[in-house]
């Protein structure tokens, strides 16, 4: 049986994948700075940039690398480049000294930058910010690891859209959270595009690629089809049960605006605020990408409306108060 090596696997979508590993009965150990809540008995403390650490923690088979600094407001910046970019390389040097052929990268569509129409996996690459500039990097990496064995490595490298799901605590489940308590205003027209993947179905999709031969495979992973704002504030509510008045909006401008405020403040006082001109952005963009996975022959095993459900009833209609909760943007 193959030995898989989880890096990052304490995290959001590390756990949901370990999961599906166990019920696989799937051979696999995590590597993470932090001791997973799930299976700590199957995790090695290591930091991915101690590449010492990684030496003695890394055995087995295939390797996939989840671990990043992702947060839009990581300091110090340097931080990005350490973690995403020299983790990277130490994975690639380690996975060479050991002779295992096989990676799976989780990169993101922040390599894309912002997109104003449905963009494949060879649309233009064009990263904003660091977090997109350094996932792009390591994918560089990664593809220089595996051109040197090309007929024998095998490189996954998947750019998932914005992930959510159960226990999640990033931008969708705020936007659901306001919802919920009656705090949502609408800012701009609500037409743009927003696609998204459910965290079940990334994971499912991650284990369905270890199988891949060898060479270089690249997928956006997206589920479809994708909601406009305005549609998907639309199930939020009924969902829910609750009454959306859809002509109470701010103009884009205003709300930009005012999360230049936020930033002001937040950067004289030192504190995290919930509001910030980048998230009013992000909000109010096309993210909106197309994927090759259906060429693969993968289906994912739960509709994104579902998904949607799933996490709408898990974290507002039903009470799960031991669970685990991961925050993440």
């Amino acid at each position: 049986m193959k030995q898989i090596c989880v890096i990052g696997g304490s995290g959001f979508i590390g756990t949901r994948l370990c999961r599906r590993l166990l019920e696989s009965q799937k051979d696999f150990y995590i590597i993470d700075k932090k001791q997973s809540l799930t299976f700590a008995d199957k995790t090695f403390l290591c930091d991915v940039r101690d590449i010492e650490g990684l030496k003695e923690a890394i055995k087995g088979d295939i390797i996939i690398n989840l671990a990043a600094e992702h947060r839009d407001d990581v300091r110090p910046k340097s931080l990005y480049w350490e973690v995403n970019v020299k983790g990277a390389e130490n994975v690639c040097r380690v996975a060479e000294e050991k002779d295992i052929d096989k990676i799976v990268f989780t990169s993101s569509v922040a390599v894309y930058g912002f997109t104003y129409k449905e963009t494949f996996e060879d649309g233009e690459l064009n990263p904003f910010n660091d977090y997109g500039v350094t996932k792009l990097e390591a994918e560089k990496v990664y593809i220089e690891w595996q051109k040197k064995d090309p007929l024998k490595r095998i490189l996954v490298i998947i750019r998932p859209t914005v992930v959510f799901g159960e226990g999640n605590r990033g931008n969708v489940y705020n936007l659901l959270n306001q919802i919920a308590n009656g705090t949502f205003i609408m800012v701009g027209n609500g037409k743009n595009v927003k696609s998204m993947a459910y965290v079940e179905n990334l994971a499912a999709f991650i284990e369905y690629s270890i199988y891949f031969k060898f060479g270089i495979y690249i997928y956006n992973y997206i589920d479809k089809p994708d909601y406009s704002m305005e549609d998907l504030v639309n199930l939020i509510y009924r969902v829910l049960n609750k009454t959306y008045n859809n002509r109470v909006r701010i103009p884009y401008i205003l709300g930009y605006t005012g999360g230049k405020i936020f930033d002001f403040v937040s950067h004289i006082t030192g504190k995290r605020l919930p509001i910030s001109a980048i998230r009013i952005k992000k909000f109010c963009s096309n993210t909106c990408f197309g994927t090759s996975v259906p060429r693969t022959g993968f289906t994912p095993p739960v509709s994104l409306e579902e998904g949607l459900i799933r996490t709408i009833l898990y974290e507002f209609l039903e009470s799960h108060p031991n669970d685990p909760v991961y925050f993440t943007e």
